[in-house]
């Protein structure tokens, strides 16, 4: 079996292997009270995880600005 031993070929080897490595994250923050919803987008590496931790972090102790109430925050993952 012949290997293919191109700069183009092991170009496309690192990047589709990047892509496969990525954690794409929707943060969907919403108020129980009122009406207040937004929602978040970003994409980590795996090897870069505690990005994600410290920005859930932050997000889990956010307050509505209408009523002072803590926010409901829900995560979808695409890994």
């Amino acid at each position: 079996m012949e290997i293919d031993n191109t700069k183009e070929s092991s170009d496309k080897n690192i990047s589709a292997s990047e892509v496969s490595d990525l954690i794409q994250v929707r943060a969907i923050i919403s108020c129980p009270n009122c009406n207040y919803k937004r929602k978040f987008r970003n994409q980590f590496p795996r090897k870069d995880l505690e990005l994600l931790t410290v920005a859930v972090k932050v997000f889990d102790w956010m307050t509505c600005n209408t009523c002072g109430d803590l926010l409901k925050l829900d995560l979808e993952f695409k890994i």
